[in-house]
C-alpha cells in the first residue's frame, strides 16, 4: 500500500524530489531555535522517512545519518517503491539494519535542499528564499534538529546512529552531545574534526560557486544559478571521494569513444575527464548550490572538541559503544583519523573498536563495499542487542 502524499514545504528549489513516503515535523515556530552561531532560525521543518515498526517498548530505533549531498531516502519502501536509497544493500528486510527489526529513521539535514529548511526555503520574515541571508549551520545544529525529530516520534533512547562521511561526524556528535540517549554509535569513513586538506577541497569548490556570475550573491533562484560553478565542485569532490587506484582501474588512460582521431585537443578527451563532467551535470540537475555551500561550511566547522577544551574531554562524555570503521585508500578522511578516535576512547577505557575496509575505492567506499562491512555491522549491532543496556 502506497503511503499518502505530503506535500513538502515552500521552497524556491525547484527540482526538490516529493515523495509519497517523506514525512515532515516543523517545530521553533514559536520560539525560534538559537544555533550555535547564536543566529535565530525558525519555523525549523526536517523531512524525514521511517521503515519498519516501532516496537511497543520504543526501544529499536536507528537512526541512519546521510553524508553530505544524501537525503531522507536510504532505502527503497518495497515493490511499491521503485526508487533504491543510497544505502540500499544495507536497509531493509532480512539486511543489517533489518527494518523487520528495527525502526529505521533517515532525515534530510538542516541546510539540505531536499525537503529539510534550508537557503532555497522562504523566509517568513520576507517571503523570499533565505538565500545567503541564511545562518551558518554546524553538524551539531543538525544533531539538534536529529533530537527533536527523535523526540517527535516519542523515543526517548535510540538503538543506533549511523553514518557515513557527514553522516559519522553526526553520530559522533550525537555519542558527545547526547550521550543518555543511544545505545550503539558507528561513524563510518569520518574524523572527529576537519583537518586543513579537506578544508582547502571544500574551499575550492565553493569559491567555483561563488565566483560563477550566475550565484548573484546567493539570490539566483528562478533563474539557472550557479551551473557551472557547482559542477566544477562536484568535479572537485568527486576526486576526493575516490584513489588512484580506483581512477586507474576505472579509466586507465582511454579516451572518449569517437575522440581516437583527435587526441591533441583542448576539450574532454580521456573517459576520466568525461566521467567527471558527467558527475557535475547530474548533481546541478538534483542539488543546490546554496546547500553545497552551507554544507560544506559545517564540515569544515566540525570539531567535536569544541565547548570541552579538547578532544580528549569531549569523548570523555561517550557513554555507547562505538563501532569506528575507516576505509584504506580515503584520501578526504585517512584512516589515521579514525583510529585517533577509538585510542583516545580505549585509553579512557571505553567499549571502542576500529574495523576497516579494505577498498581500492577510496572514500566512496562505505557507499560500494557492502559485502565487507555486513559483517562487522551486524556483529556489533547484535553485541548491543545482548548487552541489553
Amino acid at each position: 500500500m502506497t503511503a499518502p502524499t505530503i506535500a513538502a514545504p515552500a521552497s524556491a528549489f525547484p527540482k526538490l524530489k516529493q515523495r509519497p513516503w517523506t514525512k515532515y515535523f516543523t517545530f521553533a515556530d514559536r520560539e525560534p531555535m538559537v544555533l550555535e552561531s547564536g543566529a535565530k532560525l525558525g519555523p525549523i521543518t526536517i523531512a524525514y522517512e521511517t521503515y519498519g515498526e516501532l516496537s511497543p517498548a520504543r526501544d529499536n530505533a536507528i537512526l541512519i545519518t546521510h553524508a553530505l549531498t544524501g537525503d531522507a531516502h536510504c532505502a527503497s519502501h518495497g515493490p511499491d517503491d521503485p526508487e533504491a536509497g543510497w544505502w540500499e544493500p544495507l536497509v531493509g528486510p532480512g539486511r543489517v539494519f533489518d527494518t523487520d527489526r528495527y525502526f529505521v529513521i533517515c532525515s534530510n539535514v538542516l541546510g539540505g535542499c531536499q525537503g529539510s529548511t534550508g537557503p532555497a526555503s522562504i523566509d517568513p520574515e520576507t517571503g523570499r528564499p533565505y538565500g545567503a541571508r541564511f545562518p551558518v549551520v554546524t553538524i551539531g545544529d543538525m544533531v539538534r534538529c536529529q533530537e527533536r525529530l527523535v523526540r517527535h516520534l516519542g523515543i526517548d533512547r535510540l538503538f543506533a546512529v549511523a553514518g557515513g562521511s557527514m553522516g559519522g561526524m553526526q553520530a559522533l556528535e550525537w555519542a558527545v552531545r547526547f550521550p543518555d540517549m543511544v545505545r550503539g554509535v558507528i561513524p563510518i569513513a569520518t574524523p572527529a574534526r576537519s583537518y586543513p586538506q579537506a578544508i582547502a577541497f571544500n574551499e575550492v569548490g565553493r569559491q567555483a560557486i561563488l565566483n560563477d556570475p550566475g550565484w548573484r550573491g546567493g539570490d539566483y533562484y528562478g533563474t539557472p544559478g550557479p551551473e557551472r560553478g557547482l559542477a566544477i565542485a562536484r568535479m572537485l569532490g568527486m576526486i576526493t571521494y575516490q584513489s588512484d587506484p580506483s581512477m586507474t582501474r576505472k579509466f586507465g588512460r582511454e579516451l572518449v569513444s569517437g575522440r581516437f582521431d583527435d587526441p591533441f585537443s583542448l576539450f574532454t578527451t580521456f573517459q576520466v575527464e568525461s566521467y567527471l563532467h558527467y558527475q557535475g551535470k547530474k548533481l546541478v540537475n538534483r542539488f543546490d548550490a546554496n546547500s553545497y555551500l552551507y554544507l560544506t561550511r559545517a564540515l569544515d566547522l566540525f570539531d567535536l572538541s569544541r565547548g570541552f577544551g579538547s578532544l580528549e574531554r569531549a569523548l570523555e562524555r561517550v557513554q555507547a559503544p562505538m563501532l569506528v570503521v575507516g576505509v584504506s585508500s580515503d584520501i578526504l578522511y585517512p584512516v589515521y583519523q579514525q583510529k585517533e578516535i577509538v585510542a583516545i576512547l580505549q585509553a579512557q577505557g571505553k567499549a571502542a573498536e576500529y574495523a576497516e575496509i579494505d577498498s581500492p575505492h577510496g572514500h566512496d567506499g562505505f557507499l560500494i563495499d557492502f559485502p565487507q562491512m555486513e559483517p562487522f555491522l551486524r556483529a556489533f549491532l547484535e553485541r548491543i542487542e545482548r548487552a541489553g543496556v
